[in-house]
């Protein structure tokens, strides 16, 4: 993967939607966060030197990355569920950051969401995914039903990640690309992200988001607590994704602090 900017653009559409991207997909989009380039910089870091060399690299909060955080903080559908999310991360060794910035690429925190290929809920987990973590249909409720049910979709859903994590050597980018794309696809490829434009601006949504949402300082911590070999991740051009259920007067106070951002 080539290293680029870790840039988070965003915009927000007539019903409070906010769609990030990482790249100005149109004139609608605002620049919500720009990083540095280089596989030092926030999004793109090489253990070969040590995580924390990496998270040396990366400076205080910038005014971007807080206003990513009050972007969540206001939304209804993070905030519904948040209580869910810490309990999942807790229990499968997880960064509650990094949950979020899934969930928020995933369904943008929509508990009722359903794929047209099936997946469902918060993780957006095929059925046949959930069931190797006990979550299977019955004859009152089928497993996508159960997989709407926040708590039921996190448990299982976070359960599956920190296990792509290990299975990848904590390869945080590799483990992203298999949530997407599927073990087989990454294994195949070589134990690289497959060269699927969709699988490749996945990994780079998400990594911007989570780097957005934790504190620099953090990122020297591994992503799971499981032993991590050498990590290294570069981020590729990405594609528009959204968290949804910010009110409209919320939504035009936020395009506000987005559109206030100086120009860097």
């Amino acid at each position: 993967m080539n290293t680029a900017h870790a840039d988070l653009w965003v915009r927000l559409d007539e019903r409070g939607v906010a769609h990030f991207a990482s790249e100005q997909v149109d004139a609608r989009y605002e620049l919500f966060y720009r990083g540095p380039t280089g596989e030092a910089a926030p999004g793109g870091f090489d253990t070969r030197e040590g995580v924390a060399a990496g998270a040396a690299a990366a400076a205080e909060p910038s005014a971007a990355a807080r206003k990513l955080v009050t972007w969540f903080d206001v939304s209804p559908g993070y905030k519904a569920v948040r209580h869910h999310l810490r309990e999942a991360a807790q229990a499968h060794g997880l960064e509650p950051e990094l949950l979020q910035a899934l969930i928020a690429t995933e369904s943008g925190f929509d508990a009722q969401a359903v794929s047209p290929r099936g997946a469902s809920g918060l993780m957006q987990l095929m059925p046949a995914t959930a069931a190797r973590y006990g979550v299977v249909g019955d004859a009152r409720v089928p497993a996508e039903k159960k997989l709407t049910d926040p708590r039921t979709n996190l448990r299982a859903g976070s359960r599956y990640l920190a296990d792509l994590i290990a299975r990848f050597s904590g390869q945080l980018d590799l483990a992203l690309a298999a949530y997407n794309a599927g073990e087989g696809a990454v294994e195949r490829a070589g134990r690289r992200i497959p060269d699927y434009p969709e699988t490749r601006n996945y990994v780079r949504t998400v990594l911007q988001l989570y780097e957005g949402l934790k504190p620099p300082a953090a990122l020297a911590a591994p992503a799971a607590r499981r032993p991590v070999e050498r990590v290294r991740i570069t981020l590729p051009a990405g594609r528009a994704n959204m968290i949804s259920g910010i009110d409209g007067g919320r939504a035009q106070a936020l395009a506000a602090a987005a559109s206030d951002l100086p120009p860097q």
